[in-house]
Formats: C-alpha cells, structure tokens, sequence
C-alpha cells in the first residue's frame, strides 16, 4: 500500500515573485536584489536586508505596498490546485507571515510555514525570528517520520536540504550555477515538467 504524499514547495521563485527583488525594483535600491539564490547564508542576508532598510528609513508599510500589487507566477494557481486534488500541499518557506498573506489569499490558503517580523510601533522591521533552524529540513524529516512520502522542489540555496532530505527532491527554475552545484536535483523549468517528475515519483497524475 502507497503511502500518502506531501509534496513541499518553496514559495519566492517557484510560486510567487522574489518579494525582495520587487521592492528593489520599487525604490531602486539595488543592494536589495541579492536573495538566497545567490547568498546561501540567510542570517547574514536578512541582517543585510534590515540594515539597508534603516539606512533607507524603509517600513514593513513600505514593503507591504509593495506586495500587495504583486500576484503568483503565471499557472501557479492552477499548479497549486491539481497538486492539493492529488495529494497534501505544504508551502516551505523563509518568507515571513507579515509579507505572504496577500499572495497565499491568491493562491487558494494552502498552508504555509515560515518566520516572523518584530515591529515597532512606527512600523521599523527591528528584528527577524526563525520559527526554528534549517525548519524546511526538519519540516520533512517530520513528514517522513509520520509516514508520509514527501516530495520537494525549491529553486535556492536554502531549498537544498530541504530537497536532500525529501524522498525526490528537485529545482525549479533555479539560477544556472546551483545544478552546476547540486547535480543530484533534476532540473525543471515548468510547471508542466515539475508536475510531470512528481507523477514519475509516485503513482499520482
């Protein structure tokens, strides 16, 4: 008998934009573009992030604005439905509930764990708290541990363990020096070809 299957997905990338790299586009701060594609240390990136923010005197308002024009990749929301037709649906990701709201409402409220912001009053982003270390990891270490069959797909540095601990794991659009990397992760460009190796993987279609 077929266990049932989690499949884990990254949200920045491979269902909605880089949040990051639209508000760098907004206000034209450049340094704000670098997101775990290219920076596989997320502490020392998100220090880096909040320092660029004060400098700038940028609020959680500012990016709020930000994100509320900005809307899933094309065919995500389809994507996002035949999968959760299929099987359980777990969205993994660094982001933070302040920032993703918006953009899970678009894609149906599938679950998504990720991180939080701490606020101040006059909307300064004064620190970042991870829900746990390397929690895409442990996420699917527990999945498994429950008997689940997970599978996985990211596009970053910060995916990587996530996709090595999953039973398949594979990149989706990724920049073309992480497969030079991590060979061990098929490379997808589509939606059609991720759900096509999720199929392969398990005995769902």
């Amino acid at each position: 008998m077929q266990k049932p299957v989690i499949v884990c997905l990254d949200l920045e990338g491979v269902l909605v934009p880089e949040i990051w790299i639209n508000v760098s586009l907004k206000t034209g701060i450049d340094e704000l573009k670098i997101t775990t594609r290219e920076m596989p240390d997320y502490d020392a990136l998100m220090k880096r992030r909040l320092a660029i923010l004060d400098q700038h005197k940028l609020t959680i308002h500012d990016i709020q604005s930000v994100i509320a024009k900005m809307g899933p990749l094309e065919g995500a929301i389809d994507f996002v439905a035949r999968l959760r037709e299929r099987c359980q649906v777990i969205i993994l990701s660094d982001t933070f509930y302040q920032f993703a709201q918006p953009l899970m409402r678009q894609l149906g409220f599938p679950t998504l764990l990720c991180n939080q912001l701490e606020i101040d009053q006059t909307g300064r982003i004064v620190n970042y708290h991870m829900r746990m270390q390397n929690q895409k990891k442990h996420s699917v270490a527990a999945f498994k541990s429950l008997n689940f069959h997970v599978l996985a797909a990211g596009d970053a540095y910060n995916d990587t363990p996530m996709l090595g601990e999953a039973h398949a794991g594979f990149f989706f659009c990724p920049p073309d020096h992480l497969p030079k990397e991590f060979p061990q992760f098929p490379v997808t460009k589509t939606y059609g070809e991720l759900q096509a190796r999720f199929a392969q993987a398990v005995d769902f279609r």
